[in-house]
């Protein structure tokens, strides 16, 4: 008990450190590459981005004007500490984005997309992976789907960014509604590799009446463990041996050779693992 409590602390800081961070990020892909060339990247901040280019007023305070009654609404919907954490970040980012200097590194708005997607994409996950969000369109996603279960959170958010997109296209042109398109689906990839982490692997499972001789193989030539499994085939009912065995990318290649050299025919699938931990990858505790 009194470990837990000991690490409490490095992870509150931990937390609130990934907070600053990605909300400054996110700061830096409107101040670097958005405002500039007329990209809205959906949510409330592109809201206020083409609010800043209609009337003037400054991004970070249209942000804060058109988040504030989310939080009112959505406090005890999304939880205290998730919604304490998403309203800090959205004060930070907006205070950040009126607070760095407006300096376009380009003018060509598929550079400016594509950069400021990657940066945004960074940005966000470092925050989701907070326990927070930048509040707007994800708080209000989150309210409409605690309130009407059946409408998913994805798909709120899908629906909201067209708004935004669309209003994009009548404010600006339809070439700044399709490069914010670009910006988006950069975002969300970027902010889904954040999420999951870099530690991926293959994971292969083998059919094969040699399964556990395969299995010897992998364990004394490659160092890796594999797990045996009882299999039954469907055709002719009879009992069959199947190995399940997860390996790093540069790993497969050498595998594949094991498999064709024990049993070259022998049935085999290869399948993405997102993140892979445990004996052989990264500790359980590890991000």
């Amino acid at each position: 008990m009194a470990d837990q409590k000991k690490h409490v602390p490095k992870q509150t800081i931990k937390a609130y450190v990934l907070m600053l961070v990605g909300s400054a990020l996110v700061a830096l892909s409107f101040d670097l590459f958005f405002l500039s060339n007329n990209i809205a990247p959906g949510g409330l901040t592109g809201v206020a981005t083409l609010l800043h280019h209609l009337t003037g007023v400054q991004v970070g305070i249209a942000t804060i004007a058109l988040n504030a009654p989310l939080f009112l609404i959505g406090y005890r919907a999304v939880g205290g500490s998730f919604a304490f954490r998403s309203l800090l970040t959205m004060l930070l980012l907006s205070v950040l984005i009126d607070l760095i200097p407006e300096a376009p590194l380009t003018g060509d708005m598929l550079l400016a997309s594509i950069f400021g997607g990657v940066l945004m994409g960074v940005g966000l996950g470092l925050v989701m992976r907070a326990g927070a969000t930048t509040g707007g369109t994800v708080l209000a996603a989150k309210i409409i789907h605690t309130r009407w279960a059946v409408v998913s959170v994805g798909g709120v958010l899908f629906a909201l960014d067209c708004l935004v997109v669309v209003a994009a296209g009548v404010v600006f042109d339809v070439q700044a509604a399709l490069y914010a398109m670009v910006a988006i689906l950069i975002t969300a990839k970027v902010m889904d590799w954040v999420l999951q982490g870099l530690n991926t692997a293959k994971q292969l499972l083998i059919i094969s009446d040699s399964a556990e001789a395969i299995a010897k193989r992998v364990t004394a030539d490659m160092n890796r463990g594999a797990t045996l499994l009882s299999a039954t085939g469907a055709y002719s009912g009879e009992p069959r041996g199947m190995m399940l065995c997860v390996v790093s990318n540069t790993e497969v290649a050498r595998l594949k050779e094991i498999v064709a050299e024990v049993d070259p025919r022998a049935f085999v699938t290869v399948s993405n693992v997102h993140e892979a931990m445990g004996e052989g990858f990264a500790g359980l505790g590890k991000k």
